[in-house]
């Protein structure tokens, strides 16, 4: 009953999505569509070349991956038997602040996926708050483990999942770990699926070079629709970039829900420092530490290392998602603030990398991150000016192109296997141009930072004259970049 409700309530969404085109349509100008006419327009600009460029390649890439090369990946790893095992799997949860169900439903599927995995496995417990070390222990006495299966706790403070990490890495040094084990590194709202354990650690003896990689994420939002679409949009969209990356071995982030790695790799005291103290030396506004982008962090210290990375699309976990606003617009952007910062941090000494280390491909990535907050809103903003001048008609004609472009685009989404739906095509075009305003607001401000999940921002001992230089050197700079944006339009239109 519930599948058939759902179901037309999707045909009912889709209905009016293409009845809004079609209202679109009939309301533009007859003269629009007159290639004699001297109203037609026919542009295909340099921008929008690179933008669907961008897209189609990753789309083409991740397609590649995900129906042949992996394929045929994994069934060298089945070749592989048992001399792909590890030695040794430790599974290390960090938890603070996340409700008491959600903490049991992630303590569960760990314990769970401890014993059927059938390696010698250490479950390792990050942990703030006692309330959680009493939970975990009676989920641990309710599944009773063999012997193979050992448990250990972590007891830390309250200052940030990178610290949390930091603890549990040293922790697993300790187990004096070898180079044939891995260790799986879980975020406290994950859930992990069936079979994940035994699906991801293989592939380190197949490549000998990889030294992290990362899973397929569906999710469970505590929040109302719009917000739960948006999350799931977000995961397709993610789940064909990894692809598209993965082809390259070349993944640009190791997922902090959940991610594997060698041993050897979390137990490098160079690796441990990158995560717990990471930190950024900025032209204008000084040294910062990293608080949040922990799995940015840890990417980017494979790439310095030396060390490739991978992405695993049949290895699934599913997230418990816990907005931090009720609004969606508030919650999306506060989520938006924080995953662009992390990003845009990280981008330009990543490229600092050189072409060499991250490859062609991987490069060009990283400079479409930096230039696609301006590439993502000049269509709107194009298409506003050109109202003014021409009439509303351009602007009815940009919106029905909107429409039809990620109409095509939430099509072909469903080639990953996540579900799709009516209010796809719409949260694209927020995603698009919200996304790239709060991209532009956060480049002048990466000193900026603050979790959502807990009351817990960066802090930073600054003279009195340097906290009021960068705060107003950033709303200058803001204004600035923007005034020369719409400038440079103008005079274009």
């Amino acid at each position: 009953m519930l599948r058939l409700k759902h179901g037309l309530l999707q045909a009912a969404g889709w209905l009016f999505y293409l009845s809004l085109l079609a209202a679109i349509a009939m309301a533009l100008p007859s003269t629009l569509f007159d290639s004699q006419s001297k109203d037609f327009i026919f542009l295909v600009g340099i921008v929008g070349i690179w933008r669907y460029s961008m897209g189609a390649t990753h789309f083409v890439r991740g397609m590649i991956f995900l129906y042949i090369v992996y394929p045929h990946l994994r069934r060298k790893v089945r070749k592989l038997g048992k001399a792909a095992d590890p030695s040794h799997v430790f599974l290390m949860v960090t938890s603070f602040r996340i409700d008491a169900l959600t903490t049991a439903q992630v303590y569960s599927s760990v314990i769970q996926e401890a014993i059927a995995c059938g390696y010698p496995t250490t479950v390792v417990c990050s942990l703030v708050e006692m309330s959680d070390e009493l939970l975990v222990k009676a989920l641990w006495a309710k599944y009773n483990p063999p012997e193979h299966v050992k448990l250990d706790f972590v007891r830390i403070a309250g200052t940030g999942k990178r610290d949390g990490l930091a603890f549990g890495f040293r922790a697993i040094s300790r187990h004096m770990p070898d180079d044939r084990a891995v260790v799986a590194v879980i975020d406290g709202d994950t859930v992990l699926a069936e079979g994940v354990v035994q699906k991801t650690v293989p592939w380190f003896q197949l490549f000998g070079n990889v030294g992290g990689l990362t899973t397929n994420e569906f999710c469970e939002v505590r929040g109302g629709y719009i917000m739960s679409e948006w999350h799931k949009l977000r995961f397709a969209q993610r789940h064909i970039n990894m692809c598209s990356m993965a082809l390259s071995k070349r993944v640009l982030t190791m997922t902090g829900r959940m991610s594997v790695f060698r041993a050897t790799v979390v137990t490098d005291p160079d690796f441990i420092a990158d995560v717990e103290s990471d930190s950024l030396q900025h032209w204008r506004l000084g040294r910062f530490k990293f608080l949040t982008g922990d799995d940015k962090s840890s990417w980017f210290s494979l790439m310095r290392l030396g060390y490739d990375t991978f992405y695993v699309p049949d290895a699934a976990i599913n997230t418990v998602e816990h907005p931090p606003e009720k609004s969606f617009l508030k919650a999306s952007r506060k989520l938006m603030y924080r995953w662009y910062g992390n990003n845009l941090r990280q981008n330009s000494r990543a490229l600092g990398l050189g072409v060499r280390r991250l490859g062609v491909f991987t490069s060009i990535v990283l400079f479409d991150q930096r230039v696609s907050m301006w590439t993502s809103i000049l269509g709107l903003t194009v298409a506003v000016l050109a109202a003014f001048k021409f009439g509303m008609g351009v602007l009815l004609a940009y919106l029905l192109w909107i429409g039809i472009t990620r109409l095509i685009l939430t099509v072909l989404l469903s080639c990953s296997g996540h579900a799709i739906g009516p209010a796809y095509p719409l949260i694209l075009y927020y995603n698009q141009i919200v996304g790239a305003l709060m991209k532009i607001y956060v480049f002048f401000r990466l000193d900026r930072q603050s979790w959502t999940r807990q009351d817990t921002k960066l802090s930073r001992d600054m003279a009195s004259f340097q906290g009021w230089f960068n705060t107003w050197s950033s709303r200058t700079m803001t204004f600035s970049a923007g005034s020369i944006f719409v400038a440079v339009l103008l005079t274009m239109v």
